[in-house]
């Protein structure tokens, strides 16, 4: 697909274009991690499929009628679904009545003619946001979808998809994007110049679409290297000072993540059980809600942010621990050119000359379970106060 605007992909773009070529592609599960460019593929191959082109060899031609109402997201043969709602999820629906929206109004969308004659395309948008029903309604379509239909599920985290679902789709997974192909994108859309295009390559961990989200937020930029400086301060700070700190990193963490995507659904954990996300989490219920900076104030005044809210400000700031955490254990090791941050580079070394060999890598596997319990519905403070005392001590510390 030489139009593709999918880039730094080409394994996975030749493996899409060969499923999808070879016509036996009636599900595709695009998987990699959150803004790798998932959604951009899909794009791509619908545009592919929709093209009126000829050859076929020279599909999508991205000057055609329906590429270019594919690119503007208004082809009626285009179908989208993708989590909304308080919960970040992506309902079922009723039998009765199949709302737009919804898993049902999907199925019941691809059951009629294509408007155009031709093929017709669904893309799913955060599929691991379907809980088990969801997914079980969707089951019998991508079995036996209508003819001339693909369906294209885009997925953060595999697991959380039942295997029936998996089985069978294509499996396609999408890796990081290198630096030069982030910095082209930022360029072609004139929104950082090469040296910034560079930094906020490896702040994103190479993804293209964390990167964009930084570009239009510079704040939020600054926000997290203060972020990481306030960790590595704690590592010489005794028990009830990091207790007291983590709760204003989680606030500060809040009002970052509000300016990354201030019009985005609340990213909720989707429960596998079936069962409908509780309003607060499951555990410690005593716990004081954090009360975060509202960014639309005028600075002083606060408001109580929701679960929602709390889980994903939490999740931010695990993000930032961990590439903090990993930084310090490039610079334990000597790997200095593969920091994220180079801005924290004197700060790292500083804070690496008293810190017991591979300590950080160790509180990595904490990170990682931080990272379970947060999608588990624990309560975000307790998590960050079971890694902030977890996180390593200095052995020169007070």
């Amino acid at each position: 697909m030489k139009a593709a605007r999918t880039r730094g992909q080409p394994a996975a773009l030749a493996a899409a274009s060969a499923v999808i070529g070879e016509g036996g592609g009636h599900a595709v599960l695009l998987v990699g991690p959150a803004g790798v460019g998932k959604t951009t593929l899909a794009f791509d191959l619908a545009a592919r499929l929709l093209c009126t082109a000829a050859p076929a060899d020279a599909r999508p031609c991205r000057t055609c009628r329906a590429c270019r109402l594919v690119d503007s997201g208004n082809h009626p043969d285009l179908h989208r679904l993708a989590p909304d709602g308080p919960g970040g999820q992506i309902r079922i629906g009723e039998r009765s009545n199949a709302e737009p929206g919804t898993v049902r109004g999907l199925i019941s969308s691809l059951a009629l003619l294509p408007v155009e004659g031709g093929a017709r395309v669904a893309i799913v948008e955060q599929a691991h946001r379907m809980n088990d029903d969801a997914q079980s309604a969707l089951l019998k379509t991508l079995e036996e979808p209508p003819a001339g239909v693909t369906i294209i599920l885009c997925a953060d985290d595999e697991e959380r998809l039942l295997p029936t679902v998996r089985s069978r789709c294509a499996r396609i997974r999408l890796g990081p994007v290198g630096l030069r192909d982030i910095e082209a994108i930022l360029g072609e859309q004139r929104a950082a110049d090469p040296p910034t295009a560079a930094r906020l390559g490896r702040l994103a961990g190479g993804r293209p679409g964390v990167a964009l989200a930084y570009a239009g937020a510079p704040q939020a930029v600054v926000a997290r290297a203060e972020i990481g400086r306030t960790l590595l301060d704690l590592l010489d700070a005794p028990r009830e000072r990091r207790l007291t700190v983590v709760r204003q990193l989680l606030a500060e963490a809040a009002v970052a993540a509000s300016l990354l995507a201030p019009s985005a659904p609340a990213a909720a954990p989707c429960p596998r059980s079936g069962r409908p996300t509780p309003a607060e989490p499951i555990v410690d219920e005593t716990s004081e809600t954090t009360a975060a900076p509202d960014p639309t104030a005028d600075g002083a005044s606060t408001r109580r942010a929701s679960a929602a809210e709390r889980r994903r400000a939490a999740a931010f700031l695990v993000e930032i621990w961990r590439a903090v955490a990993r930084d310090l254990a490039l610079v334990q090791l000597g790997g200095l050119q593969a920091i994220r941050d180079p801005a924290l580079l004197d700060d790292l070394t500083a804070a690496a000359g008293g810190l017991a060999a591979g300590a950080s890598a160790v509180f990595l596997d904490h990170l990682t379970r931080a990272g379970e319990l947060l999608e588990s519905n624990v309560s975000p403070e307790l998590v960050a106060d079971g890694l902030v005392l977890a996180w390593p001590r200095r052995r020169n510390a007070a």
